[in-house]
């Protein structure tokens, strides 16, 4: 049976499974409703975390096999304090509300550093977002506005996606044509090795793009406004790996995290010790229990610290970001077909899926429904 154009879909969930309408309207039609009524295309557009179990005994990704060492120690000196306590019947007399509020604020010191750590990391993830934005927007702009000689626009759509590659691999402190022989593939065999002895390879790269854009301003195919606006773009390019430099190499203060992990071992030290006459035989559980989130803050701090590095855990995925940036970038060379006008194709019917109540109404319901018309629509 063929739908009316003028049909509306809406979700509802399984409990709403038919809808009152609005007088002069039809009554909707119902179809069996999905207990999970996201649609597959729904969710893939977001971001799908892995389920809760999956989180929970998940090593890879995880601070856990770092700090186990220290875990076990620490549990271990736990157990040894409980079997010289019972050995040598011995009492501390000591009140354990006290060291509760020690603990309190050890925690809170620790959440101080992991934020600071994650600052870093976020200040790190929109730097990279932007350069992401300049280079598609700098490699528009030369390519629409530039010349039209293909080897200019070759050239240059190439040294501006290696702007990126050279940013990656000198964040992460790859300088030899080895390590970024996968540079030959963008700019050439010749120039990767020039690339290789240059002082700041993300200069040189940017540099080679503002020697075309210059080019194609004094030969005249470039109008001086559109040169001034890449220029805009280029400009903030170096200001997002100076940005990233500044990450790199400005650690977050050594005092600060001497400090705390001297209080952190102070503390888990003297622990075992301070609840052994109330906890008896469940000492090194608690203190296992203890331990692991205060060393786990600790090293997730220092995991943040520098976002760059593949040695960290969540680094930020670099070769990635570089390589989606060249693929746009050299799939904008294709020239685009010619415009197809918005009528030429009709619009294609609507269908009706499972897990949704398709509503037909004649037209002139639609001015008592809360939605807008067909011209409007």
């Amino acid at each position: 049976m063929e739908e009316n154009p003028r049909t509306r879909r809406f979700r509802f969930p399984p409990s709403h499974a038919v809808r009152s309408v609005p007088d002069g309207m039809t009554q909707p039609t119902t179809a069996p409703v999905s207990p999970r009524y996201d649609s597959t295309d729904e969710r893939s557009r977001n971001m799908i975390r892995e389920g809760f179990w999956t989180e929970v005994f998940r090593l890879n990704g995880s601070v856990t096999p770092l700090v186990a060492g220290r875990l076990l120690g620490f549990t271990a000196f736990g157990a040894i304090i409980y079997a010289l306590f019972e050995a040598f019947h011995l009492k501390n007399g000591l009140a354990t509300a006290h060291y509760e509020y020690i603990g309190a604020v050890l925690a809170l010191l620790l959440v101080l550093r992991t934020n600071a750590g994650y600052d870093r990391w976020w200040e790190a993830r929109k730097i990279w977002g932007g350069i992401v934005n300049q280079s598609r927007n700098l490699a528009q702009i030369g390519l629409i506005y530039g010349p039209t000689n293909p080897s200019w626009r070759e050239d240059y759509t190439r040294w501006v996606a290696a702007f990126s590659a050279t940013c990656h691999h000198s964040l992460r402190g790859e300088h030899k044509f080895d390590e970024i022989q996968g540079m030959c593939e963008i700019v050439g065999t010749a120039e990767t090795r020039r690339l290789s002895q240059a002082d700041h390879m993300p200069l040189y790269a940017i540099h080679r793009v503002a020697d075309l854009l210059k080019q194609a301003v004094d030969s005249g195919e470039m109008d001086r406004f559109y040169f001034l606006q890449a220029e805009s773009e280029r400009a903030k390019l170096i200001d997002h790996i100076g940005g990233c430099e500044r990450i790199l190499k400005t650690p977050l203060a050594s005092a600060f995290s001497i400090k705390i992990r001297r209080f952190l071992f102070l503390y888990l030290m003297f622990l075992p010790i301070a609840i052994v006459d109330a906890a008896g035989v469940a000492t090194p559980l608690i203190v296992f229990l203890v331990a692991y989130p205060l060393l786990a803050l600790d090293q997730i701090g220092v995991e943040l610290e520098n976002p760059f590095s593949k040695s960290r855990l969540n680094h930020l995925p670099l070769n990635q970001i570089s390589e989606t940036i060249r693929g746009n970038l050299m799939a904008s060379l294709e020239p685009l077909p010619p415009i197809i006008p918005h009528n030429a194709v009709p619009i294609p019917k609507p269908k009706s899926r499972q897990g949704e109540v398709v509503i037909a109404y004649p037209e002139e319901g639609y001015a008592t429904y809360p939605f807008p018309s067909p011209a409007e629509s």
